[in-house]
């Protein structure tokens, strides 16, 4: 049996869950998610605790449970809590603003650059080298911070960049100081 997918889930009393066939609707305080579960996943939701159960024990079916299980307890802690990412700009004159729905970004180029702000998602920039990600799906905070971040990702000699609040990125040793050893 899966360890993370025989763990009950305790639902907040705030959370309210609908389950009909194979469709999961959580809804809380922050918002409404839907999950389709897959086929071979059962689920059952009594005294505020969702269980599942599988119907086979072959690979898949226990990598899915697994899965599910990660899945509706992300819903739940993000229609209750929701998630956050922070990314930090680094470099001369490297800055973002939030114009309405599109956060413009000037970088390295010759050109700003302008990411439209999917629906679901809070851009917030308190500074003008910090951007903050915030929603109630995980999965889509993460995601849109991986896209903002690939727009220019941290180069490996000078450090510039955007980066994940926190992240360590590794510095290479330049030409001059390579050829002198």
């Amino acid at each position: 049996m899966s360890r993370i997918g025989k763990k009950p889930i305790v639902v907040p009393k705030e959370v309210k869950v609908d389950l009909k066939e194979k469709v999961l609707n959580i809804e809380g305080p922050k918002g409404k998610l839907v999950l389709s579960l897959f086929d071979s996943i059962s689920a059952e939701y009594k005294d505020n605790v969702i269980i599942l159960g599988r119907n086979s024990d072959t690979k898949l079916d226990k990598s899915l449970h697994g899965l599910t299980r990660a899945l509706i307890y992300n819903m739940v802690k993000g229609v209750t809590e929701g998630y956050k990412k922070s990314l930090d700009i680094i470099g001369v004159g490297f800055r973002a603003q939030v114009q309405g729905k599109v956060l413009n970004l000037q970088l390295r180029f010759s050109h700003p650059v302008n990411y439209a702000i999917p629906e679901g998602i809070k851009i917030e920039t308190p500074k003008a080298n910090q951007v903050i990600i915030s929603g109630i799906d995980k999965e889509k905070v993460g995601e849109v911070a991986a896209e903002i971040r690939a727009v220019c990702p941290p180069e490996p000699y000078k450090g510039t960049g955007i980066r994940y609040t926190g992240e360590l990125v590794k510095k290479k040793v330049g030409k001059a100081q390579a050829s002198t050893k």
